[in-house]
Parts: structure tokens; sequence; C-alpha cells
């Protein structure tokens, strides 16, 4: 039996969970950079074109990064001249050097992602330089941009576990927090990039940064190695985070983070919210139609379980 409106209502009241909360989509950025099969450039703004009809208001849409480290991201600036743009949405670029910011300037960007590591063995590895070395030109990178303007989302990565040491110390992760806060950051989103995270670590780790940033500041990426991802997101709702990282399709992995799997699914997250009577101003039907078309471009079978569900009805 389903709840009623007036009992979805008594559970979030009850739960103190969010009556709305931004979805930030990575599918085009975070999603397709560890898939074996490069999109084109036409495809990826059809793609995002997708995604922003379906209501999201963030969406990342690619990398500023070197073609020969991240082939995937090739003709990242080329897109988001593409793209078209709604007025009311972020279309987010990653960006990781100077040379990354001047290409997002000269594409008059509004929008860039800076990304640190939670472990100086994980930094070493994804971008050869140590995690305060990182800081120090995310520091360089975030001034430039606010001079022209441009607004800065910060990720911190590893923080749940770090495919090379283990455990993280969740006092660093809060400095490292605090500094992206300190540097400019509007947001700064928490990423279990290897998908090791349980409920209860994520408490750990919200009550932990919470206390150097405002929560409100806070977003949450989880992937979803383990099938621990929608229960984090649960707890990380019940805890006051409003702003959730998602991938259609359950699109992801991390190049440098071996084992890792795909982030939790936009599907499976947009039918738990509904289900909970929690606002995402995202359409269902329209998110599972772009869900299929990228996973026809990309060759694949769906790994959202809304999406097999739903194509498993129809084919009855």
């Amino acid at each position: 039996m389903s709840l009623t409106l007036v009992n979805h209502t008594r559970f979030i009241q009850s739960r103190k969970l969010p009556k709305q909360v931004k979805l930030v989509e990575v599918g085009p950025r975070d999603g397709l950079q560890n898939q074996p099969i490069a999109v084109s450039v036409k495809d990826k703004v059809a793609f995002i074109d997708c995604l922003s009809n379906c209501g999201f208001k963030a969406i990342e849409t690619g990398s500023l990064v070197s073609p020969q480290r991240m082939p995937q991201m090739a003709g990242s600036d080329s897109v988001y001249q593409q793209i078209d743009q709604h007025e009311d949405t972020e279309y987010i670029m990653l960006v990781a050097n100077q040379k990354g910011l001047e290409s997002a300037m000269a594409c008059q960007l509004k929008n860039i992602a800076v990304f640190c590591a939670a472990t100086d063995a994980f930094s070493l590895n994804n971008i050869h330089c140590s995690v305060n070395e990182s800081m120090d030109i995310i520091q360089s990178i975030c001034q430039q941009a606010k001079a022209n303007n441009i607004a800065i989302r910060g990720y911190i990565s590893c923080v749940l576990g770090c495919p090379y040491q283990g455990e993280v110390d969740l006092n660093r992760i809060s400095q490292l927090a605090a500094k992206l806060y300190e540097y400019g950051c509007y947001e700064i989103s928490l990423g279990d990039t290897i998908g090791v995270g349980t409920p209860g670590m994520v408490i750990e780790l919200l009550t932990a940064v919470s206390q150097t940033i405002p929560i409100d500041n806070i977003a949450v990426h989880f992937h979803d190695t383990y099938g621990q991802a929608l229960a984090n997101v649960l707890a990380a709702l019940q805890f006051g985070i409003q702003t959730v990282d998602c991938s259609v399709s359950g699109l992801g992995g991390c190049p440098y983070a071996p084992g890792a799997s795909g982030n939790v699914a936009s599907e499976d997250v947009v039918y738990m919210l509904n289900g909970l009577g929690i606002k995402t101003g995202i359409d269902l039907d329209k998110l599972l139609s772009t869900s299929w078309f990228i996973d026809d471009i990309l060759d694949r079978q769906p790994s959202a379980k809304v999406s097999l569900a739903i194509a498993s009805k129809q084919k009855m």
C-alpha cells in the first residue's frame, strides 16, 4: 500500500528530510571519462541537451584537461559552445590547472569545478603532486576565476576510503573543505570515489565537515561499488544535505581508482526522492529516455535498477 501525500509530509518531518533536493548530474563528465567508447562531440551535445530538458539545474559538461590524459573528454570546449544552455542551469566544467582555466575563460564559462584528493597517495597517482601542492594550484585558479566572475564548485575525492592508502583522516578532509570554502567555492562535493562508504561512515564524515563549513554548502557524491550509494544518499539527506551528485544510468568509475564502479544512478535517486515526496524538478520519464539514449551510444546495458525495471515491464 502506497503512502498518502499527508503521510509523505509526516515522514519527511519526522526524519528531518528536506522538502526539495538539488541534483547535480555528472554523467557527461564523471560518467563518460571512464567509458571504453569515446562519445563524439555531437552526441555529447545531444546528451547534455536531453539532461537539460529533464529538468536538471546543474550539469557537469566535461573537463578541460589534456586529451592525452583523458581522451574521453576531448572536445569539451566545443561541447560547451554548442549546447543549448538554459538560463537557470549551471553548466560546470572541471578545470585542473592554469591551462584549463585559460580555456575556460576563452569559452566564457560561468561555472567551473576544481578538485583535490583526501590523500597524498591518490593525488600523486592522479595528478602527480601532493595534496598541499594541488591546493596551491587550486588557490591560484580560484583567485583568477573570482576576478573574472566565474563561480567555483569544489570536489574532494576519496573521502571515505583511498584505493592506495585505505582509511582516510576526517580531520584532513574537514581542513580541505574549509580551505576550498575560504578560496571561494560555493559548494564542496564530498566524493566516495571507490564506493566503500556506509551510512554510519557518511554521518561521521558530515559531522566532521559541517563543523568547518556551513551544511548548506556541502554536497555528496557516492559511487555504488558495494551497493551502498542510495542508503548513503538517504543518510546524508537525514543529516540535512540538500545537494546530491548523481549520474544517469549509473555511469562512472575512476581511471585512478581500480575497481571503483559507477556513480549512484540518477534514475534510482529520482525514484527514491519521488517516493519520499521530495521535489527535484526532474521528469523521470524523460530521464529514462535519456538513459537509454546514452546507453545505446555506449553499447552498454543499463545499470540503474529503475531503468531495468521499466524496460522489463515494457517488454512484457
